[in-house]
């Protein structure tokens, strides 16, 4: 049951909506709910009825409250100062709650909204021969929820890593191999190697400007398709590939397509006469630009004065290729906040074209990741490794599952699971948009709102289902029954909310395109599983009441699960 609905059709039905002249649906985006259980399940602020009633909005909200007491939705309605606040029959929402999560498993929280229509999320997109640096971390894990709550909503996703593999830095790459490389150390260890070789490129560069010539023309050869760079190239890629799934697979992240900045490289004539052809490319000394200062932008650089295109240019051939491929209902760009003007370019220069799908380009941007001691930096070879990182992390959680004698069939895999979900969950805890610095304490501290804080959680529910199967199994099969057994427990009926709750939070990380919305509601759930759980004895005398407390208990579970899941974790049984 949709409760906001219903509280919304009572209040249209009354006297003082029907005279305010507000359907169902406005009176559905006014309601909220309060901060503090005391003050109601829901609330409905009078404020815009003032006018149209010609009363002030606390008398409005005294008549209101009124006319919907014998509403059969509600155990009380009050008025507090200009609010209604309404209070919901426990058994009605308990009920609900435990049939929802009962028959939905798997899916509760999940929904059709997006059936049919498909969204594309472009996430991670690391530079190949160079670094999988924590930096990257940001946009892997972001875009891997990013697209599992679109998913989640019934959408069609697309998982797009537009890998970083054209450009003249790997001419730079070509040079620097050829005169310092060695295959086996390329082969048994590819990113360092390759970082070691483009750090000396630049050091050597320094003292022999030459260098950068005799790179941009090892680019132009690769440019030209000519064969000794060109299997260069590809090795590189193909070396940067296996290292880069390793850590995808650490992460339990895939893609759908790889298709990266070389696959446009062909495409880049038909951009530029579709340019062409809307009067909008002007020479600036040599270069080819577009005038963007009407849109408060600096001009948009598309060809270089040697011809050679950008990034820009790259991007404007990817996004229509994407839409006559896939016809998509959204692309989504996971790509940190240093790009915003870059995504406000290119994207303005779509819709100067006439494409109409110019809109449907939704740049998600992040903060930024920091060492103590500043930026990093490729060049320098100043980085820290994200393989490194989510050893360490499984390293850690391994000495802690031992030491505590932790409750599991396979230490190492608990470790893995615990380890690597705390790193993810931490990266996803804040507001996606905040820079942060990065903290080994930080990352390898499990204690409070944390990834194994919510798992430990999910385990102890899963232990405590785990004791009378008998039970659960026939709990499940008549949920709704059970839910006035619950209906004295406090902290029953404020674990129920949040699960009713979660539908809500993942539509609305869905909008906003901030997985911390699903993060923040999991840990609210497991803390109030816990206080459930310190509270009440699940597995009570009574049989009616222990079938009632599982049910619940299987419920928090199922959420704990399911948001973690949407997160990119795993949800461990034991713990």
């Amino acid at each position: 049951m949709d409760f906001k609905d219903e509280i919304a059709k009572e209040i249209a039905k009354s006297p003082q909506g029907r005279d305010a002249g507000l359907c169902a649906d406005e009176i559905r985006e006014m309601i909220e709910i309060p901060q503090e259980s005391r003050m109601g399940d829901y609330a409905f602020p009078c404020f815009r009825l003032a006018k149209a009633l010609r009363k002030a909005p606390p008398q409005i909200a005294r008549e209101m409250a009124e006319s919907l007491g014998g509403a059969e939705i509600f155990e009380r309605v009050e008025a507090v100062n200009a609010y209604v606040n309404a209070f919901l029959k426990k058994s009605a929402l308990i009920g609900a709650v435990l049939t929802a999560a009962a028959s939905e498993r798997e899916r509760f929280g999940a929904s059709d909204l997006g059936k049919g229509r498909k969204v594309i999320v472009e996430y991670s997109s690391p530079n190949i021969a160079k670094p999988f640096h924590i930096g990257h971390i940001r946009s892997t894990v972001i875009g891997n929820a990013i697209n599992n709550i679109y998913a989640f909503l019934g959408y069609d996703t697309v998982r797009v890593n537009h890998l970083g593999d054209y450009g003249t830095q790997f001419g730079k790459m070509i040079v620097a191999y050829r005169r310092w490389g060695d295959r086996e150390d390329v082969e048994r260890r590819p990113i360092r190697s390759l970082l070691s070789y483009y750090t000396k490129f630049h050091e050597e560069a320094e003292r022999d400007p030459s260098l950068e010539d005799e790179a941009r023309l090892a680019f132009a050869r690769l440019e030209r398709g000519e064969e000794a760079e060109r299997a260069l190239w590809q090795w590189f890629r193909d070396e940067s590939l296996k290292e880069f799934n390793r850590v995808y697979a650490m992460l339990g992240v895939s893609f759908d397509s790889y298709a990266g900045e070389s696959f446009y490289s062909n495409k880049m004539e038909r951009v530029l006469e579709l340019l062409r052809e809307k009067n909008l490319l002007r020479e600036s000394e040599g270069a080819q630009i577009v005038e963007l200062s009407d849109f408060d932008m600096p001009p948009a650089l598309i060809t270089k004065k040697d011809g050679s295109t950008l990034y820009i240019t790259r991007d404007i051939a990817a996004a229509i290729y994407r839409q006559e491929h896939y016809g998509f209902h959204k692309n989504i760009y996971v790509v940190a906040s240093q790009q915003n003007l870059h995504f406000r370019q290119w994207i303005k220069i779509i819709e100067l074209l006439g494409f109409e799908w110019a809109g449907d380009c939704v740049h998600i941007p992040f903060g930024l990741v920091s060492l103590d001691d500043g930026t990093m930096s490729t060049r320098a070879g100043r980085v820290v490794f994200l393989e490194d990182v989510l050893n360490r992390a499984i390293e850690r959680t391994r000495e802690i599952v031992i030491e505590k004698n932790v409750n599991t069939d396979n230490v190492d895999e608990t470790a893995r699971q615990v380890g690597v979900g705390a790193v993810i969950f931490q990266e996803l805890s804040n507001n996606r948009i905040k820079d942060y610095v990065f903290s080994w304490d930080k990352i390898l501290n499990f204690d409070g709102e944390t990834g194994p804080y919510v798992q430990y959680s999910h385990a102890r529910a899963s232990s405590v289902l785990r004791k009378d199967a008998a039970a659960l199994a026939a709990a499940l099969a008549d949920a709704a029954a059970l839910a006035p057994a619950l209906r004295e427990s406090e902290s029953a009926y404020a674990l129920a909310k949040l699960i009713y709750r979660f539908p809500d939070a993942v539509r609305e990380a869905g909008e906003k395109y901030e997985p911390s919305i699903v993060t923040r509601h999991v840990v609210d759930v497991a803390q109030a599983f816990n206080r459930f759980y310190h509270d009440e004895r699940i597995l009570a005398e009574d049989e009616t009441e222990k079938r009632a407390k599982l049910a619940l208990a299987f419920a928090a579970r199922q959420t704990m699960g399911n948001g973690l899941r949407l997160l990119g974790m795993a949800a461990p049984e034991r713990m």
